[in-house]
């Protein structure tokens, strides 16, 4: 399984517009992508409601996940999605 550590780039954190276009990225990836915090279970990355429900704030650390072919290209899209600013 690889693994990224990213720290949400969002000043407002894994929530609406942030979210949702983790949750896009995530789902158009070949595998299956997670998303957690250290302190907590990791989530499925296509679910809104769980990444929501991270609690991810800027600033925060959380981790990615994947396995299988394709799991290096995919954390790469979702972690550059995670990391960006996104203006709000």
């Amino acid at each position: 399984m690889m693994e990224r550590r990213v720290v949400v780039g969002a000043g407002v954190g894994l929530h609406a517009r942030p979210a949702a276009l983790l949750v896009k990225a995530a789902a158009a990836q070949p595998v299956v992508v997670t998303i957690g915090k250290d302190d907590g279970a990791p989530a499925d990355a296509r679910s809104i409601l769980s990444v929501i429900g991270l609690n991810a704030r800027g600033g925060d650390e959380v981790v990615l996940r994947a396995e299988g072919p394709g799991a290096e290209r995919a954390l790469d899209e979702v972690a550059a999605i995670v990391a960006a600013e996104h203006g709000g």
